[in-house]
């Protein structure tokens, strides 16, 4: 264990929050006004985040004369809500943010925003901010009660090598989610311009037809799902339940764009998922699943391997027939104005849900099989790329936290360690 001395976070920077923003200050566009949910988003590591408030430029100029703006190497916390998201504001950001929502910490000494950035993800750093937690119904951070939570203080350098050594694995899990984010666009576009615009090989020889959905090349048809599907269904409508271990267990909650977190879901027993997948409650290689609750559609994507998860009713099962290509499906229903087209085919206004009788007669255009596989030939190594940057990313993150907690103990000691430290760390 370390012998680094303890302080009071109150000695080692300021704890504030932002000057009140009221509803008749906010604007169309401008400077982005953060919550919550986008400092959420990006300590998810979302590339684009869903900003749906600004506020004037003169506006942001005048708080930032009269009381400053979050500067690089700021940090931001989730106080309400949604607890414990972090973010280190960089260089390039500008952004103005919620009161309350949000506590700012600034002004440091003795301590770099990196090194508490990693600390506030440790175990030891969440078991201090519980202390800082007031609330049953909702739990909330208090400034007050921030100011006085506990943290072992390294000499700097140390902190900045500890904080270096955890970004080295946080710039990577980065650059890939960048990656997969061309590689996603490159892959959708090539859908939009041969299927959707109609601009495939050989389009300047096509004839076009009238159908039900507009005007089509001749030869393609308009079909319902349950016509290019084998099996369209969901998961369990019975909840087993939870164990310490076992098998898991799958919900809406724990779907991303490309697939499953198995890390999020809760654990069954062995007895109770088996007596599911022999109710077909399972996913299998080239099943589409999409979110069927809540935001409906979502996430939708083509099951890359067999797994061992069993799924809730919350997820909907495609299982393509020979008339269709996975990856054309996934697409297709991935589409903008598929969202528009399924309002017939959702009910519930708290929770809308795909309602799955209906959806079974949803109708597609459906290319020739042939145009089909020759655009999955183009397409496909981006998507498989995707898939294998994404397991990289789960193994670099199982490697962070494992590194964690031993780094920020001081378990493992970098004090002798000759680690260059990045200029902006320096500064």
């Amino acid at each position: 264990m370390s012998n680094w001395p303890s302080k009071r976070m109150e000695e080692l920077c300021e704890i504030t929050s932002s000057k009140r923003i009221f509803a008749a200050d906010y604007v169309s566009e401008g400077v982005p006004f953060y919550r919550g949910k986008e400092i959420t988003e990006k300590y998810k590591g979302n590339i684009n985040i869903s900003t749906e408030l600004f506020i004037a430029e003169e506006k942001f100029k005048e708080i930032e004369r009269k009381f400053g703006v979050p500067k690089p190497g700021d940090l931001l916390l989730t106080s309400v809500g949604t607890l414990g998201s972090v973010y280190v504001v960089k260089p390039s950001d500008r952004f103005y943010f919620k009161d309350g929502n949000l506590t700012w910490f600034r002004n440091f000494k003795e301590l770099d925003s990196h090194y508490l950035y990693y600390w506030l993800g440790s175990p030891q750093g969440w078991a201090e901010l519980c202390k800082a937690t007031i609330g049953s119904s909702q739990s909330a951070f208090t400034i007050v009660l921030l100011k006085g939570i506990e943290i072992e203080v390294p000499p700097r350098p140390t902190q900045r090598k500890i904080a270096s050594i955890l970004s080295a694995y946080d710039d990577l899990i980065e650059n890939n989610l960048r990656r997969i984010k061309i590689l996603e666009e490159m892959a959708q576009n090539l859908y939009r311009e041969w299927f959707v615009k109609f601009r495939f090989p050989g389009h300047q020889y096509a004839r076009f037809t009238d159908s039900p959905l507009g005007r089509i090349p001749e030869g393609w048809e308009v079909v319902s799902l349950e016509n290019v599907c084998s099996r369209i269904t969901d998961g369990s409508h019975y909840s087993p339940k939870t164990t310490d271990y076992g098998y898991p267990m799958a919900s809406v909650k724990d779907m991303h764009d490309w697939g499953i977190n198995i890390d999020t879901c809760r654990k069954i027993s062995e007895e109770e998922f088996h007596n599911l997948v022999r109710n077909d409650c399972k996913m299998c290689k080239n099943d589409v699943l999409i979110a069927k609750d809540g935001s409906y559609l979502k996430h939708c994507f083509v099951v890359e391997r067999d797994f061992d998860v069993a799924l809730l009713s919350s997820i909907a099962i495609l299982r393509p027939s020979e008339k269709i290509n996975p990856h054309v499906l996934a697409m297709t229903l991935r589409e903008p104005d598929m969202k528009t087209r399924m309002t017939g085919f959702v009910s519930g206004a708290a929770l809308p849900r795909i309602i799955l009788q209906a959806f079974r007669q949803f109708q597609i255009v459906l290319p020739h099989i042939a145009l089909q596989e020759q655009w999955a030939a183009s397409a496909e190594p981006m998507i498989q790329l995707c898939c294998r940057l994404l397991h990289a990313n789960g193994t670099l993150c199982r490697t962070r936290d494992l590194l964690l907690p031993k780094l920020i103990s001081g378990k493992l000691d970098v004090s002798e360690l000759d680690i260059t430290i990045p200029a902006e760390a320096e500064a």
